[in-house]
């Protein structure tokens, strides 16, 4: 699968550089295209604003979706992803510093596949993004498009 991009949407720039040295660390060799509003995750995933011309068929691997975002929530990111047929089965992990029940009531009802507090270590933040990784592009099997 390392031709199927991850999409990483996360507005804190410690976390992208965190997630993106983390999978140069493992041996996941998928893209990582990041993403840092709701905004322009929706953009990218329905091929709109600056992403128009992308081929909407083209879905990410994995969508690593943060909570707090600017703008549009990581929660109505989830439930936009969830109400279109091309886009109704890719995989969403929530990667979130929340631990509010509110929040993960609400992921797993809008149809989440992960809901994953960050570790505030380095290495416990490396360990879980090598895990996510491997598991969500090498592991599992992917529905089809």
């Amino acid at each position: 699968m390392a031709n199927h991009k991850i999409l990483l949407v996360e507005d804190n720039d410690d976390d992208v550089e965190l997630t993106l040295h983390a999978f140069r660390g493992s041996r996941v060799a998928n893209e990582v295209v990041v993403v840092r509003s709701g905004e322009e995750a929706l953009d990218y995933l329905f091929a709109t604003g600056q992403y128009a011309g992308r081929e909407v068929g083209q879905v990410p691997a994995v969508v690593l979706l943060d909570l707090q975002l600017p703008g549009i929530s990581g929660l109505d990111v989830l439930r936009s992803l969830r109400s279109r047929a091309e886009t109704r089965r890719v995989p969403v992990v929530i990667l979130t510093t929340s631990d509010a029940e509110s929040d993960i009531v609400g992921g797993y009802d809008l149809g989440v596949n992960s809901y994953i507090r960050k570790p505030v270590g380095f290495s416990g933040f490396t360990e879980v993004v090598n895990q996510l990784g491997l598991y969500w592009l090498v592991t599992n099997t992917a529905p089809p498009v």
